[in-house]
Protein backbone atom coordinates (compact mmCIF):
# COMPACT_ATOMS: atom_id res chain seq x y z
CA UNK A 1 0.00 0.00 0.00
CA UNK A 2 2.77 2.44 1.06
CA UNK A 3 4.79 1.28 -2.41
CA UNK A 4 1.26 2.43 -4.09
CA UNK A 5 1.52 5.70 -2.70
CA UNK A 6 5.40 6.56 -3.19
CA UNK A 7 5.01 5.38 -6.78
CA UNK A 8 2.17 7.90 -7.05
CA UNK A 9 4.47 10.55 -5.58
CA UNK A 10 7.47 10.18 -7.95
CA UNK A 11 5.24 10.12 -11.00
CA UNK A 12 4.18 13.13 -9.82
CA UNK A 13 7.52 14.93 -9.65
CA UNK A 14 10.14 15.45 -12.61
CA UNK A 15 13.47 13.17 -11.82
CA UNK A 16 15.81 16.11 -11.41
CA UNK A 17 13.19 17.66 -8.22
CA UNK A 18 13.30 13.18 -7.44
CA UNK A 19 17.36 13.62 -7.42
CA UNK A 20 17.99 16.41 -5.38
CA UNK A 21 15.06 15.51 -2.79
CA UNK A 22 17.04 12.25 -2.07
CA UNK A 23 20.12 13.96 -2.03
CA UNK A 24 18.70 16.62 0.67
CA UNK A 25 17.50 13.58 2.65
CA UNK A 26 20.50 11.49 2.24
CA UNK A 27 22.67 14.78 3.47
CA UNK A 28 19.93 15.32 6.60
CA UNK A 29 20.41 11.36 7.51
CA UNK A 30 24.43 11.73 7.73
CA UNK A 31 24.64 14.97 9.67
CA UNK A 32 21.88 12.80 12.18
CA UNK A 33 24.00 10.66 12.31
CA UNK A 34 26.91 12.57 13.48
CA UNK A 35 25.12 14.50 15.90
CA UNK A 36 23.64 11.51 17.38
CA UNK A 37 27.07 9.75 17.10
CA UNK A 38 28.63 13.16 18.99
CA UNK A 39 26.34 12.98 21.84
CA UNK A 40 27.87 9.43 22.69
CA UNK A 41 31.43 10.06 21.40
CA UNK A 42 32.53 13.50 21.24
CA UNK A 43 35.35 15.06 23.71
CA UNK A 44 34.26 18.85 23.04
CA UNK A 45 36.35 21.11 25.56
CA UNK A 46 38.46 17.85 26.73
CA UNK A 47 39.82 17.20 22.99
CA UNK A 48 40.75 20.70 22.69
CA UNK A 49 42.32 21.51 26.00
CA UNK A 50 44.75 18.42 24.91
CA UNK A 51 45.42 19.14 21.91
CA UNK A 52 46.57 22.64 23.02
CA UNK A 53 48.81 21.02 25.71
CA UNK A 54 50.20 18.33 23.31
CA UNK A 55 50.75 21.60 20.89
CA UNK A 56 52.65 23.49 23.72
CA UNK A 57 54.73 20.06 24.60
CA UNK A 58 55.58 19.57 20.80
CA UNK A 59 56.74 23.28 21.10
CA UNK A 60 58.75 23.20 24.02
CA UNK A 61 60.50 19.96 22.68
CA UNK A 62 61.58 21.61 19.33
CA UNK A 63 63.46 24.69 21.39
CA UNK A 64 65.18 22.35 23.65
CA UNK A 65 65.74 20.46 20.25
CA UNK A 66 67.00 23.75 19.10
CA UNK A 67 69.10 24.37 21.88
CA UNK A 68 70.83 21.13 22.04
CA UNK A 69 72.05 21.35 18.49
CA UNK A 70 73.88 24.61 19.33
CA UNK A 71 76.15 22.67 22.06
CA UNK A 72 79.13 20.76 20.94
CA UNK A 73 79.31 17.37 21.46
CA UNK A 74 81.29 15.83 24.69
CA UNK A 75 81.77 17.03 28.50
CA UNK A 76 80.07 20.17 29.74
CA UNK A 77 80.53 22.48 32.74
CA UNK A 78 79.58 25.42 34.55
CA UNK A 79 82.69 25.91 36.95
CA UNK A 80 86.33 27.66 36.01
CA UNK A 81 89.43 25.21 36.03
CA UNK A 82 88.05 22.42 33.21
CA UNK A 83 89.20 22.08 29.74
CA UNK A 84 85.67 21.27 28.75
CA UNK A 85 83.19 23.36 27.40
CA UNK A 86 81.86 26.43 29.86
CA UNK A 87 77.92 26.69 30.16
CA UNK A 88 76.87 30.05 31.21
CA UNK A 89 74.26 30.32 33.93
CA UNK A 90 71.03 30.33 31.33
CA UNK A 91 72.48 27.44 29.75
CA UNK A 92 73.10 25.19 33.09
CA UNK A 93 69.49 25.35 33.93
CA UNK A 94 68.12 25.06 30.70
CA UNK A 95 70.24 21.83 30.15
CA UNK A 96 69.56 20.68 33.52
CA UNK A 97 65.89 21.27 32.77
CA UNK A 98 65.97 18.88 29.48
CA UNK A 99 68.29 16.41 30.74
CA UNK A 100 66.48 12.88 31.44
CA UNK A 101 69.05 10.36 31.35
CA UNK A 102 71.63 9.20 34.08
CA UNK A 103 74.14 6.93 32.56
CA UNK A 104 75.35 3.77 34.58
CA UNK A 105 79.05 5.45 34.97
CA UNK A 106 77.12 8.66 37.16
CA UNK A 107 75.40 6.17 39.34
CA UNK A 108 78.45 4.08 40.25
CA UNK A 109 80.25 7.24 40.72
CA UNK A 110 77.41 8.16 42.88
CA UNK A 111 77.43 4.76 44.43
CA UNK A 112 80.93 4.90 45.87
CA UNK A 113 80.37 7.11 48.33
CA UNK A 114 77.43 5.65 49.70
CA UNK A 115 78.52 2.35 51.01
CA UNK A 116 74.78 0.59 51.09
CA UNK A 117 73.36 1.97 48.16
CA UNK A 118 76.75 0.67 46.56
CA UNK A 119 75.40 -2.77 48.23
CA UNK A 120 71.75 -2.66 47.22
CA UNK A 121 73.05 -1.83 43.53
CA UNK A 122 75.30 -5.02 43.41
CA UNK A 123 73.34 -7.10 45.11
CA UNK A 124 70.03 -6.66 42.96
CA UNK A 125 71.28 -6.75 39.93
CA UNK A 126 72.10 -3.24 39.08
CA UNK A 127 68.69 -2.48 38.78
CA UNK A 128 67.67 0.91 39.65
CA UNK A 129 63.65 2.05 40.42
CA UNK A 130 63.57 5.82 39.15
CA UNK A 131 66.06 8.10 37.86
CA UNK A 132 65.10 12.07 38.37
CA UNK A 133 66.83 15.09 37.49
CA UNK A 134 65.28 18.51 38.57
CA UNK A 135 66.62 22.37 38.65
CA UNK A 136 66.59 23.53 42.38
CA UNK A 137 64.95 26.82 41.82
CA UNK A 138 66.18 28.20 45.36
CA UNK A 139 69.56 27.18 45.67
CA UNK A 140 70.11 27.70 41.75
CA UNK A 141 71.28 24.05 41.30
CA UNK A 142 70.95 21.17 39.08
CA UNK A 143 70.08 18.11 41.40
CA UNK A 144 70.07 14.38 39.89
CA UNK A 145 69.75 11.59 41.54
CA UNK A 146 68.41 7.63 41.53
CA UNK A 147 65.67 5.42 43.89
CA UNK A 148 67.47 1.85 44.14
CA UNK A 149 65.17 -0.50 45.97
CA UNK A 150 66.07 -4.12 46.92
CA UNK A 151 67.38 -5.94 49.49
CA UNK A 152 70.84 -6.36 51.74
CA UNK A 153 72.13 -9.61 52.01
CA UNK A 154 68.65 -11.51 51.44
CA UNK A 155 66.79 -9.50 54.14
CA UNK A 156 64.15 -7.07 54.07
CA UNK A 157 63.31 -4.76 50.95
CA UNK A 158 64.94 -1.17 51.46
CA UNK A 159 64.68 1.97 49.61
CA UNK A 160 67.08 4.06 49.08
CA UNK A 161 67.35 7.38 47.31
CA UNK A 162 70.66 8.99 46.10
CA UNK A 163 71.18 11.90 44.88
CA UNK A 164 73.26 15.29 44.38
CA UNK A 165 74.62 18.05 42.98
CA UNK A 166 75.11 17.78 38.88
CA UNK A 167 78.64 18.54 38.16
CA UNK A 168 78.71 17.93 34.57
CA UNK A 169 77.26 16.80 31.84
CA UNK A 170 77.54 14.91 28.13
CA UNK A 171 76.40 16.48 25.45
CA UNK A 172 75.73 13.71 22.70
CA UNK A 173 75.03 16.12 19.72
CA UNK A 174 71.23 14.26 19.85
CA UNK A 175 70.56 14.36 23.74
CA UNK A 176 71.87 14.99 27.01
CA UNK A 177 73.25 13.46 29.75
CA UNK A 178 73.99 13.46 33.69
CA UNK A 179 77.98 13.30 33.82
CA UNK A 180 78.69 13.39 37.25
CA UNK A 181 76.89 13.60 40.64
CA UNK A 182 78.40 15.23 43.22
CA UNK A 183 77.44 13.12 46.23
CA UNK A 184 79.11 14.92 49.50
Amino acid sequence: MIDRYLNKFKGLLPEPIQQFGGLVLLTFIVIFSFGILNIFFGQGEELVEKMKKEEARIAEANKLSKIISTLPSGILTFYEGSDHYKLSKEQYETVCKITKIIPQRAVMGANLINFKAKQIYTTNGNQIAKTFVNWDKENSKCIAGFVLSGSMNGGEKEKITVSGEVLNFLSTGIDTRVYFIKNF
